[in-house]
């Protein structure tokens, strides 16, 4: 079996660790790619190709992990040249799958947890399914639906809730730390949120803030799928964010 990339980031790597198999040949370009990533490719042991395209013909399941701004680009111009599946697992839009799937042999994928975590789950959405069991061999796999789309859907939910949460974390710790309570807050939390919450807490709050322009994004495009839905606290999070 071979499996192609179009990209080759944090994703493929982690997924061409993963997925140890001396049965699976993994397949990706150097076109267009910096010396840095064509460095990952090669310590990778990845086939090396001269083109995309080369690399979307040969492989029997083509994996699109580059950029949410180019996914569709990205399926338009070589999803015509795959025989096999298409799985999409960057972060886009439910819209943007439905796009997608008119050009592909497309399969959702939303990756859930770090990404290049020792144990990421991958969800799936889209139809045949049953010829990607294979990868539980290598990692936890589930399955959502046959509908395209199902799977990124789930991921703007969790994203909803988790940045959601972490705009109402900041606000409360520091509210705390202008009263001077902000370690007994934290310890007050973790009886009820367990041993591990305040590493935990600390670690999201520097999180948003340091990326609080792309979370900011990603509730901006959330309000504008969802936006026939009761989203008081979103649009709450987005402000604040956005300050």
């Amino acid at each position: 079996m071979k499996i192609g990339f179009i990209g080759f980031g944090k994703v493929a790597r982690n997924l061409v660790r993963l997925i140890n198999s001396e049965n699976i040949t993994f397949l990706t370009s150097a076109q267009n790619r910096s010396e840095n990533t064509i460095k990952n490719m090669e310590e990778s042991d990845v086939e090396i190709l001269d083109t995309f395209k080369e690399v979307a013909t040969l492989s029997d399941i083509l994996i699109s992990a580059n950029s949410p701004n180019q996914a569709l680009d990205v399926a338009v111009k070589y999803g015509k040249y795959s025989k096999g599946i298409y799985m999409d697992l960057n972060n886009i839009s439910p819209k943007e799958t439905l796009e997608i799937n008119k050009h592909v042999n497309f399969v959702d994928g939303a990756i859930i947890g770090k990404i290049d975590s020792a144990n990421p789950i991958l969800y799936l959405s889209g139809k045949n399914l049953e010829s990607l069991d294979f990868l539980n061999d290598f990692l936890e796999i589930r399955k959502i639906s046959e509908n395209p789309g199902d799977a990124s859907k789930l991921k703007l939910l969790r994203s909803m809730y988790t940045k959601s949460l972490s705009a109402v974390l900041i606000e409360s710790s520091e509210v705390a730390k202008n009263l001077n309570l902000e370690e007994e807050f934290f310890d007050i939390l973790s009886l009820t949120e367990g041993e591990d919450f305040k590493k935990s807490a600390l670690s999201r709050i520097n999180n948003t803030k340091n990326s609080k322009k792309r979370k900011a994004e990603e509730l901006e495009q959330i309000i504008d799928y969802f936006e026939n839905q009761d989203l008081t606290m979103v649009k709450a999070s987005f402000k604040k964010l956005n300050r």
